[in-house]
């Protein structure tokens, strides 16, 4: 299995340190082998056009056909054409950080609710293995 991918004009990234963590990303130029300048669009992710470290970005699968220092307009009509957002939100990539998020948003109660459901769970298992040793 071969690797896929590279730093790219056009490749999805998602940001996971500094101001704008947690968002996605575009990249729109390479700088060195150090930064790339990527831009949002900022009316869709929020992020606007930086020169960013590659240590504070991952590489997702995702791109989108885009020339070299793409403007805004042009990178905004590639995201809603390659339906870039939708795509990011059905990964399996995406649905953990949302699930993440969620559980770190639970009160006291609600993960006290999660235990009992947790041992409920546990418990018809086990009735039910039980049942079919026997």
């Amino acid at each position: 299995m071969g690797f896929n991918r590279y730093v790219e004009v056009g490749r999805v990234v998602f940001i996971n340190h500094g101001p704008d963590a947690g968002k996605l990303a575009t990249v729109i130029d390479i700088v060195d082998q150090n930064k790339c300048l990527v831009d949002g669009p900022e009316e869709i992710t929020g992020v606007s056009r930086q020169v960013i470290s590659y240590k504070r970005i991952a590489l997702t699968d995702l791109s989108v056909k885009i020339q070299r220092n793409a403007r805004a307009k042009s990178l905004k009509a590639a995201w809603k054409e390659g339906d870039t957002m939708s795509q990011w939100e059905g990964s399996s990539w995406a649905k953990k950080l949302a699930a993440k998020k969620k559980r770190a948003n639970l009160s006291d109660f609600d993960r006290f609710k999660v235990m009992v459901a947790k041992k409920q769970k546990s418990r018809i298992i086990a009735a039910k293995i039980k049942e079919l040793k026997a």
